[in-house]
C-alpha cells in the first residue's frame, strides 16, 4: 500500500508533548486564547490538531501560521510543516475560463491541490486496489474545497468538485479494497458530496445541492459514520430554509442534532440548534426560536472537544452571531438583526472572507428597511459589501448586491445612496 501524501509530523508533535506538555484538546485551546491576544479568532478543535500531526493537512492558512509561530517561537517548517504548493498542471492552466475564475483558481492553488483526486482512468488503465493513500486525496480534495470557498466563494471550484467525486464515485464502483478502506472511502466521498452540494447551494443551484446531500446521507448510513449523517441533515436543514420550507427545515436540524448527540460535539449541537432556530423564525414563531437561539449559545460556550468534526472549523463566535443575526432577520427585528451582523463582520477578523461579504451585504440591507431607516448607514455597508467583487465570487452574494439595490433604491435622494448605485450599476455591468 502505497504511503500517505504528507508524512507525520513528528517535529509539532514532539513541540506540543514534549514542550508545552498538552494534551490535543489543551493545545488546541491555547492556539485559540494566542489568537484572540493577536485579534484573530479561530475555532481550532483537537481534530484540527491531529490533522496537523498526523500529516492529513497542512497548516495553509496564514492565521494559523501566525498564531503557532507566536505560541512556539519557531517558524512552519521548523515545525515540521511542508508548505509548498504544488504547481497547475497543464490541462488546468490551459482551459478556458473567465479572467475572475482564472485569478481566483490561481490564487492559493486550489485548482492544482485538487487535481491530485482525478486520475484520468480509462479502461486500458483499470483503478486497481484503494487504500489509504487514495482515501486522503479525497479527504484533501473536500478541505481544499472548504478553504478555497471560504475565502473566494465558489465560482471557479464547482467544475473540479464534480470531477473529483466522479473519480472519487470511480473508485468506488471499480476500485478492489478491504471492507475497512470501503467504508473510508465510502465517508470520505459523502464528505466530498457534501462539500461539492454546498458549492451548488452558494451557486444558486439547489436542487443540484438537495441530490448530493441525499447522497452523502445514504453513505453515511451505509458506512455507519454518525458525522456524516448528522452533517448531511444539517445540510439539508440549511437548503430547506433557503428554499422557503420552514418545516422540513426544523425537522432537518432536529434530526442532526439527534444524531450529533451521539458522539458528543456540544459545538455541533450548538449549529443544528441554531439552524432548528432559523426554521422557527421563517415560520414566525418568536418564542420557539429564542428557545433554540439560547440553546445554541449555551451549548456552544460549553467549548470545543475532541469529537468536533473537522469541517466545523467555520463555525466560530463570528458565524454564531451571524446566523442568530439571520434569524432576527426573519422574525423582522432588522435592528438585532443589523447589529448582530455588524458583530459577525467584526468577530470574523480577516478570516471567511465569503461571510463577511454576505454579512456586511445584511448589515446594508437591515439598516435600509428597519422601522427607523438609516440611509447612510446602509449605503456604507452597501461600499464595503460591493468592494468584494470581484474576488468573492457567489451567487448568493451577487444576489444580497441586488437586494441591497432593491432595499437602497427609496432612499435614491440620499447622495450616499445615489454614490452607491451608481457605483452598483458600473460594477453590474462588468461583474454581473
Amino acid at each position: 500500500m502505497a504511503d500517505r501524501r504528507n508524512p507525520p509530523n513528528t517535529r509539532l508533535r514532539a513541540v506540543r508533548e514534549g514542550e508545552f506538555q498538552m494534551s490535543r484538546t489543551e493545545f488546541a485551546q491555547r492556539v485559540v486564547d494566542t489568537g484572540e491576544q493577536l485579534g484573530e479568532h479561530v475555532g481550532c478543535t483537537a481534530r484540527l490538531v491531529a490533522a496537523w500531526e498526523d500529516g492529513d493537512v497542512d497548516c495553509r492558512r496564514a492565521v494559523y501560521r501566525r498564531i503557532l509561530t507566536r505560541m512556539t517561537g519557531r517558524t512552519m517548517r521548523d515545525l515540521g510543516f511542508h508548505l509548498a504548493l504544488p504547481a497547475l498542471p497543464a490541462e488546468t492552466a490551459e482551459r478556458e475560463e473567465s479572467p475572475v475564475d482564472r485569478r481566483v483558481f490561481l490564487t492559493d492553488g486550489a485548482g492544482a491541490a485538487l487535481s491530485l483526486v482525478p486520475l484520468g482512468t480509462s479502461p486500458a488503465r483499470p483503478v486497481g486496489r484503494i487504500g489509504s493513500t487514495e482515501v486522503h486525496r479525497v479527504d484533501q480534495a473536500v478541505a481544499t474545497l472548504y478553504a478555497h470557498d471560504h475565502e473566494h466563494g465558489s465560482a471557479a471550484l464547482r467544475r473540479d468538485a464534480a470531477r473529483a467525486l466522479h473519480t472519487a464515485y470511480q473508485w468506488q464502483q471499480e476500485g478492489t479494497y478491504t471492507d475497512r478502506a470501503g467504508r473510508m472511502l465510502r465517508s470520505a466521498t459523502g464528505h466530498l458530496s457534501i462539500a461539492a452540494g454546498w458549492l451548488s447551494y452558494d451557486s444558486g443551484r439547489a436542487a443540484d445541492a438537495r441530490s448530493l446531500y441525499g447522497e452523502a446521507l445514504a453513505a453515511a448510513r451505509i458506512a455507519d459514520d454518525t458525522s456524516l449523517e448528522a452533517h448531511a441533515f444539517g445540510c439539508l436543514s440549511l437548503l430547506a430554509k433557503a428554499s422557503g420550507r420552514p418545516r422540513e427545515a426544523i425537522s432537518a436540524a432536529q434530526g442532526a442534532q439527534s444524531v450529533a448527540r451521539t458522539y458528543g460535539s456540544h459545538r455541533t449541537l450548538s449549529l443544528f440548534a441554531m439552524r432548528e432556530a432559523g426554521g422557527w423564525a421563517l415560520l414566525g414563531d418568536a418564542s420557539t426560536a429564542d428557545e433554540a437561539i439560547v440553546r445554541a449559545h449555551r451549548l456552544y460556550a460549553q467549548g470545543p472537544r475532541d469529537a468536533d468534526p473537522m469541517w466545523l472549523e467555520f463555525f466560530t463566535p463570528g458565524e454564531l452571531a451571524g446566523l442568530e443575526a439571520l434569524a432576527r432577520a426573519d422574525l423582522n427585528q432588522h435592528e438585532r438583526a443589523a447589529a448582530g451582523a455588524e458583530q459577525a463582520v467584526l468577530l470574523h477578523g480577516d478570516q471567511f472572507t465569503r461571510n463577511r461579504a454576505l454579512y456586511t451585504a445584511d448589515i446594508a440591507i437591515h439598516h435600509a428597511v428597519r422601522d427607523r431607516p438609516d440611509p447612510e448607514a446602509a449605503a456604507e455597508a452597501a461600499g464595503r459589501a460591493l468592494a468584494y467583487l470581484p474576488e468573492v465570487r457567489s451567487d448568493r452574494l451577487l444576489q444580497q448586491l441586488h437586494n441591497m439595490a432593491s432595499a437602497l433604491q427609496r432612499h435614491a435622494a440620499v447622495p450616499a445612496v445615489a454614490d452607491w448605485l451608481q457605483a452598483y450599476r458600473a460594477t453590474a455591468d462588468v461583474v454581473i
